[in-house]
Order: structure tokens, then sequence, then C-alpha cells
């Protein structure tokens, strides 16, 4: 009896011990820290503390964050952000916290921080018009206060591997620089003026080519960068210009064409010159256009009309942002667009799971779980 106990004991031991060396490698498999950067595509609500016109603080915005309970986080789509989805599917426990809200202190930000700002953009130009927003510049200068407040939780050492190991940098940022700036009429003329668009876009590049570096000194070294998504056949460029269903802007198109190819030599230039970086380059644009082409193939009934606007359709559904007073689709996942500019959760969730797991014609030089797994 006493030798089928001690039998059943050591058994139990051996079944114990698989499982916490199991949890240690699901661990260790696991994202421990994502930093965020960018636009409204990956705000989580840092302008929620911000003096600005650009705001997503307000019903029916979030109505499927379960997180939040359908409230409203200042998160520009109706659910999940395409970050929060990629954050989810790579294992990390906690959405990276918006840089400005009170409670991204002590232990929280070794979960990462999201510094994203609806309206912010490369060039510091960029969203003039919203009054206030962070661009790329100022949300490094603010990863760089997390960068040392890290050093003090982690002591230096421990800081550097964290930072360089464990930590995923993103980065979705381009759009607003066209939209909010290049293609703003009242904003832009002296600018179009003074520049033809191959010299702003190589403004933009030479810009952001200085901000990875700096990213790059602060100890990154796993990067994802995303292109400019086909931003003439977003909903608020469909509408102003008064296109059909299946057409797009040319000139917002190109131009993002004209910057994406730019944007790759820049990020084949970095993995060359930066020794134990890797800069994955998401191609937003092939992406996008790929779900708004083939949008029944997706489940999708719609690429065309934005599930949260004004109206019930024609020229004025969407250009007024989503508020309270907003007119709602009942089929949300069903649509490709939540706003005039925004991705649905449904249509981020497609993307993220693109990235994370797709092929090189839409993420290079690896996928986001291979740059994970180095």
């Amino acid at each position: 009896m006493a030798l089928k106990c001690h039998n059943i004991f050591a058994l139990l031991l051996l079944v114990v011990n698989l499982s916490l060396h199991g949890n240690a490698a699901d661990q260790n498999n696991r994202l421990a820290a994502s930093f965020i950067f960018g636009d409204s595509l990956v705000d989580a609500g840092n302008n929620n503390y911000l003096s600005t016109l650009s705001k997503a603080n307000v019903p029916p915005n979030g109505i499927d964050f379960k997180a939040s309970g359908g409230n409203p986080t200042g998160r520009f789509t109706n659910g999940r952000t395409i970050s929060d989805v990629v954050g989810e599917e790579l294992g990390q426990p906690n959405y990276a916290l918006p840089y400005l809200a009170p409670n991204t202190t002590g232990k929280a930000i070794l979960n990462g921080v999201n510094y994203a700002s609806g309206g912010g953009g490369i060039l510091n130009a960029t969203g003039s018009l919203f009054v206030n927003r962070l661009g790329m510049d100022i949300q490094i200068d603010y990863f760089n206060i997390t960068r040392k407040q890290i050093d003090k939780l982690l002591g230096e050492s421990e800081a550097r591997e964290y930072i360089m190991q464990k930590s995923l940098f993103s980065i979705i940022v381009g759009s607003n620089d066209f939209l909010n700036n290049y293609l703003l009429p009242f904003v832009s003329t002296g600018v179009r003026v003074s520049q033809d668009p191959d010299a702003f876009v190589g403004d933009m590049i030479n810009h952001f080519r200085i901000q990875l570096y700096r990213l790059f000194q602060l100890d990154a070294r796993k990067f994802v960068i995303s292109n400019v998504a086909p931003i003439g056949c977003i909903p608020y460029q469909r509408i102003i210009n008064e296109l059909n269903d299946d057409d797009c802007v040319d000139l917002a198109n190109n131009l993002a064409t004209q910057y994406n190819a730019r944007l790759k030599d820049l990020v084949n230039e970095l993995n060359d010159n930066l020794p134990g970086g890797t800069f994955v380059l998401a191609n937003v644009y092939d992406l996008v256009s790929e779900l708004i082409i083939n949008y029944h193939k997706y489940g999708f009934t719609t690429a065309s009309k934005a599930c949260c606007g004004i109206g019930s359709g024609g020229q004025v559904a969407g250009l007024i942002p989503c508020v309270p007073t907003s007119s709602l689709c009942s089929d949300r996942d069903k649509h490709v667009f939540w706003d005039q500019y925004h991705p649905s959760e449904a249509a981020n969730i497609i993307l993220a799971k693109k990235l994370i797991d797709g092929d090189k014609r839409y993420i290079s030089p690896m996928n986001l779980r291979q740059l994970w797994d180095l």
C-alpha cells in the first residue's frame, strides 16, 4: 500500500513538474511588452487626455470592446485595434496602456505602452487642424521617458535585455501626413506650391529615418512598420470626391504608393545598416486593397459605406465623426469600415492575423510570429 501511494505521489509530482515547465515555456513564448507608435488607427486613448478635436471617447465608439464592457476608450473603432489583436494573438496578457493615462505607472509599463495619437504623423506640421495631437517626434520623446522608468524598475542591464529581446515595436503612421497635411486644401496650399509629391515624400522618409534611428539608439530591436493603406479608397475620400462605390481617388493612392516604395527601400537600408535590429515591413496597402476588392470573400457586405456616420447613406454619411447622434449599422461585423477613416474590429482581426502568420506578399522579410520567435 505504501509503495502504491509512493508511486501515485511520484506521478503527481511528475505531472506538476511538466505543467510548470509547460507554463514556463508558454511564458517565454508570450509577447512581454508591446510599444505602439502611430496615429488613430492604433490610438488606445491618448487623445482623451489632450485638448484636441480628434477624439473617440464617446459612444458608439468601443461598443464591441469587451474589456471596457462596450464603453468608449478612445479607440477610433467599435472594438479592438489591429495592435490590440496582434498583442492578444502573440499571448500578451494585457493591452498596452495609453502613455497619457494616469494609471500608466509602475510595473504596468512592463506590458508596454501605447504612444499613438489620433491626427499624429511623421511630420510635426501634420494634424495641426486638430489643435493638439502627438506627432512621432513627441511619441519617441515619451518613450525615452518610459525607457528610463524601466531602467529604475529592472536595473539597467535587465532593462536593456527586456527592451531588446522581449519587446515588440509597432509603428503605424503616415496616412495623416497625406490626409491631414499635403492633401488638405486650406492647410497645405503653401506646401503643395513649394513641394512636388516626390519632395514631400522625400521629406517624410528623411524624418522617419531619424525617428527610427532614435528608437534603435534607445534599444528597440524588433520592429514592425506599416506602410500607408489605399487612402484614396476610404469612405471619406469617396464622399468628398462624389465617387461611385467602386471608385477610388487616384491622387491619394498614387501618393501612398510613392511613399510605400520609398519606405520599402528605407526598411531594407535599416536592416543592412543597424546590426541586431530586425525591421519588418507590413504591406497594409495590399492587405486593405484585398479586403476592399474582395470584401464578399471575407464575409463583409460593404467596403464603401461606413457603419457609423450621419444619415443612412448618400453623400453625407460618414463625413461627421462617429458620435452619439450618428446613425449606426446593425451589422457591424459586415462592414470593412467603422467610420469614414477607420476599419471595423472585424477588419482589424483579419488584417492582424494576416500579419501574424501571413506570407511575404503581406509582411516581409518575415511575419510577426517569426519576428517574435527570433
